[in-house]
């Protein structure tokens, strides 16, 4: 017996199905969200370096004001793409939201030292919102460039 491939709500073949768009939709609130701390990350190293606390021989060492720069442009972006992405899912959203998370992964990464435990759980959530635009054919399933 023949089977077919099941239709996913864009009406392409596959199995991503609802599931997947729902995690474009979380990933979109997601990147919105992560904006939205990494402002406020940005705004307590530029206001106050003593919130913080400094570290030794850290490699990748940079004033807090500088990684206070780093993460409050980050989260403004950030915050922009999670925001388009919710409201019309265009693919330039979903790019810029890729290249954004990728981007704070990496951030977080380097701030490991400062916040190890709100660094994982940032990177965490920075690889599903890669995965959820990457997987999914687009959140609405009619949206255009």
């Amino acid at each position: 017996m023949a089977t077919t491939p099941t239709q996913t709500p864009a009406g392409r073949p596959g199995g991503t199905g609802d599931w997947a768009t729902g995690g474009t939709v979380f990933a979109g609130v997601m990147l919105a969200v992560i904006g939205v701390l990494a402002i406020f990350e940005g705004i307590a190293a530029i206001a106050e370096d003593e919130v913080y606390q400094r570290i030794g021989n850290y490699t990748f060492k940079l004033d807090l004001t500088g990684w206070g720069w780093i993460h409050l442009i980050l989260g403004i972006l950030a915050l922009a793409a999670g925001l388009a992405l919710l409201k019309n899912g265009a693919l330039w959203a979903r790019i810029a939201g890729i290249a954004l998370a990728c981007l704070s992964l990496i951030a977080h990464f380097l701030w490991l030292p400062y916040q190890p435990w709100w660094s994982v759980i940032a990177i965490a959530i920075a690889i599903f919102v890669i995965w959820a635009l990457c997987k999914d054919p687009g959140y609405p399933p009619d949206a255009r460039v």
